[in-house]
């Protein structure tokens, strides 16, 4: 390996971090896995040092683990034994902001953030938002397809992309940056680098569409007392809002009961308990039509009974500690350790059927388990942990939680990705002759089997 990192070191706009220059930041992301200390850290300044580094590696056969602001959740971008990591933190910045087009040109290490800011400072919003965005670099957004708060509207980071740039395993830089909406001109290989987690290329640069910044904003929260009336409030508020309703966060009472009790910080603004609580928000283009349609809606909704109890944001700080009590999620592991943590889909005609059946089963195994759900819901997306409080317990729950899953034709990843963490699971999601596609596509675009090896599929290839 040493003859192969003193080449890299020659490179241009390459940074070699080697021994104990390799600090811990690059050794773990944020999920539970162990940490790992890779051969060297290669940090590229652009596109032809990316690309000259991997010529490199694909010449001397090193595998390689590619790393953008290491907050994923399921090991992918821990480095294993004998791999090389190729960091991309140093690939940063914002190329170009085309009004006209409504599209920013970005290098794939800027920050989620940075490029949330300067869409906002143009008058423009990109709509991509999670709770790591001043940490995580668009190309693992781009590479893990990530979704956030606002996938019902706008979609998942897929559907923001409108070109972008690969470097392939062998070094082949594919640049097809798109700036156009409509493009049938062949296959769209950018496709096959969005949501592939660095398996068959590593994303450099990309144009992201952005669009109109609304000049309206209306958020709720509500007690909801069964998921039918939850559901049927999605519907309605969907058909109210036409188009509008950007936000349809879901907590159960177990969540939601947890958060407001355990967190020194938050407590619940309702003077009831309910079953269900939901934040919705709505946003468009007219301050006062807006307003008024949307408490003219959740009227009707709680004249119909579909709604038990609203309270209305009057103010960004009212706004701010609805969203603090759904994003307190991350407050959960000052209190609970040793928990089996899911991101999983079902259709939501299932969800209640799901989860029971993910009880009765947990239970019967594990007596003392307890759950807390949570969930986007409108995308189909559930997040939800269990825990006994022994950490041998926690590989029953997956086994458990992702077959059931399958049994429900779900998906044991809704959007942090499989990783290494559930390349077992994989099969309660995919048929076989899908997952034999998947490594027929890994073997023709990387055949030597060194880009992120062990993560989406099994195998060298």
């Amino acid at each position: 390996m040493q003859e192969l990192i003193d080449k890299l070191k020659t490179v241009s706009d390459n940074d070699v971090l080697t021994g104990d220059s390799i600090t811990e930041k690059y050794q773990h992301d944020w999920s539970a896995d162990a940490p790992g200390v890779p051969g060297a850290v290669v940090r590229p300044a652009s596109t032809q040092a990316l690309s000259e580094t991997m010529k490199l590696c694909n010449e001397f056969d090193q595998p390689v683990v590619v790393q953008g602001g290491l907050t994923g959740l399921t090991g992918g971008g821990i480095p294993k034994t004998g791999e090389i990591a190729i960091n991309l933190e140093r690939l940063n910045g914002i190329e170009e902001l085309d009004t006209d087009s409504m599209t920013m040109t970005v290098n794939a290490g800027t920050p989620l953030q940075v490029i949330q800011e300067a869409a906002d400072d143009a008058g423009f919003i990109f709509p991509l938002d999670l709770g790591a965005r001043g940490t995580c670099n668009i190309g693992g957004n781009i590479s893990t397809n990530a979704g956030g708060n606002q996938v019902l509207r706008f979609g998942m980071t897929r559907a923001l992309v409108l070109g972008l740039e690969a470097v392939m395993a062998d070094g082949t830089v594919i640049s097809s940056m798109n700036k156009m909406l409509k493009n049938n001109s062949g296959y769209d290989l950018k496709q096959l680098f969005i949501g592939t987690e660095g398996t068959l290329g590593i994303v450099s640069r990309a144009v992201l569409r952005l669009f109109p910044k609304s000049v309206s904003r209306n958020t709720a929260l509500l007690g909801v007392d069964d998921f039918d009336k939850v559901v049927g409030l999605l519907h309605k508020l969907s058909r109210d809002f036409s188009g509008q309703l950007s936000a349809f966060e879901v907590m159960w009472d177990s969540y939601f009961d947890f958060i407001t009790d355990f967190v020194d910080s938050l407590e619940s603004p309702f003077e009831n308990q309910y079953c269900f609580y939901v934040l919705v928000e709505l946003e468009g283009g007219d301050v006062e039509k807006d307003a008024e349609l949307f408490m003219n809606s959740l009227s009707d909704a709680m004249e119909s009974e579909m709604v038990a109890d609203a309270l209305i944001a009057n103010s960004e700080k009212d706004r701010e500690g609805f969203w603090s009590i759904r994003d307190g999620v991350g407050e959960i592991g000052n209190f609970i350790k040793d928990t089996a943590n899911f991101d999983i889909s079902v259709p939501i005609s299932s969800m209640t059927a799901f989860l029971s059946q993910v009880e009765k089963e947990v239970t019967a195994v594990l007596p003392e388990s307890k759950m807390l759900v949570f969930g986007h819901i409108a995308d189909s997306n559930l997040h939800f942990m269990c825990y006994t409080g022994s950490h041998d317990d926690v590989p029953q729950m997956y086994d458990i939680v992702y077959r059931v899953t399958g049994d429900y034709n779900g998906a044991v990843t809704a959007e942090h990705g499989i990783g290494s963490q559930k390349i077992q699971y994989l099969q309660h999601s995919r048929s076989p002759e899908e997952i034999a596609l998947m490594q027929s596509l890994k073997s023709a675009m990387d055949p030597k089997g060194i880009l992120n090896s062990g993560r989406v599929i099994a195998g060298k290839n």
